[in-house]
């Protein structure tokens, strides 16, 4: 299928640094949509099937820097983007960086610190999702930073699949990105244990996740009332009273362990509640259990 060209992006340049699937996918996603591409990357054969496609490779990451004034790095890991950074320092000046290596936020402010130092602009962004769907809207990418920058190339970065600001402090992209990848990891993880325990009682695991995939549709309006209530401290009895739902934790846990499934959750689950309840707010619900997660001060 023919790629539609964007006659504006046709004069616009754009330099990616760092080949790996994702880079390779983010630098094609601009040639192909009109993009003066520049390339680089460490091991210079990476660069050969994007000079074909019509991008062009710089010989050393400096000099890809120079070629354009949006810079975008997706590199390994942090270490790399320092070690990068180092070897471009006479060259960022008036350029604005645009960083998709995954990292932590403590990484992405430092490495604004760094950019500013050196008189470049400095945007930290994540990529969720995978990357044969960079360029569509099955694929977000947050981005944080300097506001006047992200202003400037939002189009370009528009062409990568969903955008979102999340504000200047630069560290706001990685928070946002660990914190969804975590929900994914702990809502996941937990889900093949009930499966562990679906299959030990006999019952079909296709048939039973296909209605747990129907039934999920119930949980954005609770995952958002839950925010609402921990935001202000109001906690109304979601998923019914602690007092209700504590009657229900040792037949979980002794149905779990029964069948050797592993149950520390749920225990720690029960531990919460009952010491919710022992405080004097069993009337309350699930997302109160949000206070006692963080010691004794609410932030």
């Amino acid at each position: 299928m023919a790629t539609t060209r964007n006659p504006i992006a046709a004069t616009s340049q754009v330099t990616v640094l760092g080949l790996g699937e994702m880079g390779s996918a983010i630098a094609k996603t601009f040639v192909d949509r009109g993009y003066r591409t520049t390339v680089w990357n460490r091991t210079a054969s990476k660069t050969a099937p994007l000079v074909k496609a019509g991008a062009t490779a710089a010989s050393t990451a400096a000099e890809a820097v120079a070629a354009s004034p949006l810079v975008v790095l997706c590199l390994l890991d942090n270490a790399a983007v320092e070690e990068v950074l180092a070897s471009v320092e006479s060259a960022v000046a008036g350029h604005v960086l645009v960083n998709v290596t995954s990292g932590s936020a403590g990484q992405a402010r430092a490495n604004e610190r760094w950019a500013s130092e050196h008189g470049a602009g400095y945007i930290d962004g994540k990529a969720m999702g995978d990357p044969p769907y960079v360029g569509t809207p099955d694929i977000m990418f947050p981005f944080s930073g300097s506001r006047s920058a992200f202003d400037t190339h939002e189009p370009t970065l528009r062409e990568l699949g969903g955008i979102a600001y999340h504000g200047e402090d630069a560290g706001l992209a990685a928070v946002e990105f660990m914190a969804q990848v975590a929900v994914a990891y702990e809502l996941l993880i937990g889900y093949l244990h009930v499966l562990r325990l679906v299959r030990a009682e006999g019952v079909g695991v296709v048939e039973f996740a296909e209605r747990v995939a129907g039934s999920v549709a119930m949980y954005p309006s609770l995952l958002t009332s839950m925010g609402k209530a921990v935001q202000s401290g109001e906690y109304a009895p979601d998923l019914g009273s602690l007092n209700v739902q504590a009657a229900l934790m040792d037949g979980m846990i002794d149905h779990r362990e029964s069948l050797g499934v592993e149950a520390v959750r749920m225990r720690e689950v029960k531990e919460l509640m009952d010491r919710r309840i022992a405080d004097g707010h069993g009337d309350q619900g699930f997302s109160s259990l949000f206070e006692l997660l963080a010691g004794s001060s609410r932030t």
